[in-house]
């Protein structure tokens, strides 16, 4: 029985450990977009269709 506390507390250690490294990977800006943005320009719009 004692084996499931130490399972519980493990788990909840290592689920806090990825929240925080989650946390700290959109605070150091790991997932913005920095690509897309200077490439925009380089696509066509798309041509407005002729009214009906």
């Amino acid at each position: 029985m004692s084996v499931i506390y130490i399972l519980i507390i493990l788990s909840v250690v290592v689920a806090g450990t990825f929240l925080g490294l989650f946390i700290w990977a959109n605070k150091s800006g790991q997932y913005d977009d920095t690509t897309t943005p200077s490439m925009r320009m380089l696509f066509d719009d798309k041509k407005p269709d002729a009214e009906k």
